[in-house]
This record gives structure tokens, C-alpha cells and sequence, in this order.
């Protein structure tokens, strides 16, 4: 006997194969679009910022004590002799070969800088983000799950002084009491200048690139200077990780399905990770990346304190220097992130959410 009922499949017989492409062409051209729009929205938001501010790019690069005849040369260097749309128009053409200019504040190309400073970055913010990850998820479920009681108070209280706590009061804090009173970790920086010249940077990352060496003992010294910033951004993370998974996790466990399998005699823990859990990971997953992407780029204040020459630091000292070849660079980046990080979260959704796929079928 056929298990295909010959009536479902005349009123919804199968696509062929050029419309089902079609389909995945149509959507993935409606993806390139709008990923083309934002970006051009984001270069045109740093550019018409850039004109608006009260600095005179010419004395940024001549100086106050430049002749006139070398500043009308430079202002038409610059291209600023021309209507605003043409410079718009010549500032894409730039930005499209990834060619932000000198940096002022380095005198070198501002995407070379860029390289040089992010890997600083990515490496604080990735451990910042695996602490709060690791921690933040069984948090949120274990608070959800033990409503009300001591330990939900505990988390949320930790979260609060997540939110609350100022990131440079707790770095100036942590260096007080870890470094200068136990000595338990390394000071600022990123490692110590015994070690500096050992490590032959092959990613940038000094985590991974002290490894490959094999050097332990710089390994052990890089990591005392990385664990302290990462955890002072991972309570960060924590706290709206934790908050997130536990709001989420209280919906699912009043709902009917986890009831009728604690009245059919499964375990609690089992109902919890096994059922709630698994309706909420999608919704977990975007919160993990959305809280990594506000690591990468509000790690400004943790860096400026342990002296991390990261893109934050790298980016304060270009504001402050007035360098806007180098902050229209950095912002292009940042919205970059945001931009691949939704990217990310929207193809994890059709990944791992079938109701996503049909919908979309």
C-alpha cells in the first residue's frame, strides 16, 4: 500500500528543478541587494559625518603653520575644490579598493594599520566571548529553571554588576588587586618585553602564534596578560548572554509540551536541556553573536586601560588626533562586522529552524 496520498500530491505536486533554483536565485539576489544597500548607506552615513565635523582636513595633514599656496595645493589634492556628489562618487571609488588613505596619527596606509591592531582585538574579544558564552548559557537555563530562588538571585545580581560596573573601574580594579597586590597575572600589554622579539607573528594572534612555536613559556606569559581584559569583557557578555537565555528559557518551560513530559515521568534536567533547550538554540545562537560583535567593538575602554594596542585603542587615538581617514575606516569595519555577524544569524536561522525553511519554501 502506498503511503503518498495521491490527492496531496495533485493539489501540491513537486516544483521542477528551474523553479526551485529560481527561488534560491530570487532570494539570494534579494540578499546581495540588500547587503549592497547597507554598506552604501554606511559609506555614505561615515562620509557626510566626515564633512560635518569641525575639522579642516588640510591643516590635519599640513599643520596650522601651512603656507597658503601648499594649502590650496593639498585642498585640491584632496579632491575638496569639487562638488560634494563628486567626492562622494571619488570617496567609493577609494573605499571599493579597500584604500582609506594615511593614517595621520602613523603616516602608514590606514588598512595596514587596521591588519596590524585587529588581530589585538579579535583575540581579546574571542576568549572575552567563549568565557561569557560558557558561562552566560548554563547560567540563564539554571537560573530559568530554579526560578526565584538563591542562586537565580546570584546570576541576576551578577548581571546587573555586569551592566552596571563601569569596564575601566573593573580593569583599574583587577590590575590593583591581581597585578600589583597577588601578582597572579601580567600587567598591561599584550606580553612582556622579555618575550616580545621571540614571538614571529604568523596570525597576529599571539595565543596561536606562540603555540605554533612551541613556546610555552611565552604561551604562559601571553595568557596572563590576555585573562584578566577577557574576563572583564566577558562579564559583559555574561550578563546579556544569561539574561537573554533565561527569559527565553521561562516561555518555554511554562509551555504545555514540557508539562505532559514531566507528568509522562522524564527527568527534570532531561525536559530542560533536551526539549526547552533545544526550541530556544537558535534563538541563543544570535544572541552569541550578537554579543561577540559588541565585544569587537566596544572594547575601547577595556583596551585604553591594559594598554592593549588593539583596533579600540587604535580607533580612540585616531578621534582624538582629529585622523579621519583613520575613524571613516574603522567605522566601515565595525559596520562591516554587524552587517556579516546578521548575515550569519540569518543563515544559522534556515539552518537549524525547519519552520524557517517551509515558510520560505
Amino acid at each position: 500500500m502506498s503511503l503518498i496520498d495521491p490527492a496531496a500530491t495533485a493539489e501540491h505536486p513537486a516544483d521542477p528543478l528551474w523553479l526551485r533554483l529560481g527561488g534560491h536565485g530570487a532570494r539570494l539576489g534579494k540578499l546581495l541587494v540588500s547587503v549592497f544597500c547597507t554598506l552604501l548607506g554606511l559609506a555614505a552615513l561615515t562620509f557626510f559625518i566626515g564633512r560635518l565635523l569641525p575639522i579642516d582636513p588640510v591643516v590635519a595633514v599640513l599643520g596650522d603653520n601651512a603656507s597658503q599656496e601648499a594649502y590650496q595645493k593639498m585642498y585640491r589634492l584632496l579632491g575638496l575644490d569639487k562638488p560634494l556628489w563628486q567626492q562622494f562618487l571619488l570617496y567609493l571609488q577609494h573605499v571599493a579598493r579597500l584604500d582609506f588613505g594615511n593614517a595621520l596619527t602613523t603616516g602608514r596606509p590606514v588598512i595596514e594599520d587596521i591588519g596590524r591592531v585587529f588581530p589585538a582585538t579579535l583575540e581579546l574579544a574571542s576568549l572575552g566571548a567563549i568565557i561569557g558564552t560558557c558561562l552566560g548559557i548554563p547560567a540563564g537555563v539554571f537560573s530559568a529553571m530554579y526560578r526565584n530562588t538563591w542562586f537565580d538571585h546570584c546570576i541576576r545580581f551578577i548581571g546587573l554588576l555586569g551592566h552596571s560596573a563601569p569596564n575601566f573601574w573593573l580593569g583599574l580594579m583587577g590590575l590593583v588587586l591581581f597585578y600589583a597586590t597577588l601578582g597572579w597575572i601580567g600587567g598591561p600589554g599584550r606580553i612582556d618585553f622579555i618575550y616580545e622579539f621571540d614571538v614571529k607573528s604568523v596570525t597576529g594572534l599571539y595565543l596561536v602564534d606562540t603555540l605554533l612555536a612551541g613556546n610555552w613559556a611565552a604561551l604562559g606569559n601571553v595568557f596572563s596578560h590576555l585573562i584578566l581584559p577577557a574576563s572583564i569583557l566577558g562579564l559583559s557578555g555574561l550578563s546579556y548572554i544569561s539574561r537573554m537565555t533565561r527569559s527565553f528559557m521561562i516561555e518555554q518551560l511554562s509551555q504545555e509540551y514540557v508539562i505532559t513530559a514531566r507528568v509522562k515521568g522524564l527527568s527534570w534536567a532531561r525536559s530542560v536541556w533536551v526539549h526547552a533547550f533545544r526550541n530556544v538554540a537558535v534563538q541563543v545562537v544570535t544572541v552569541v553573536a550578537l554579543s561577540y560583535a559588541f565585544l569587537l567593538e566596544g572594547a575601547v575602554l577595556t583596551e585604553t586601560v591594559f594598554a592593549w594596542p588593539g583596533f579600540g585603542r587604535y580607533l580612540t587615538n585616531a578621534m582624538l588626533a582629529g585622523d579621519m581617514n583613520a575613524v571613516v575606516g574603522c567605522s566601515l569595519l565595525i559596520g562591516s562586522i554587524f552587517v556579516g555577524i546578521n548575515l550569519l544569524c540569518d543563515l544559522l536561522y534556515r539552518i537549524f529552524d525547519p519552520r524557517t525553511r517551509q515558510e520560505q519554501s
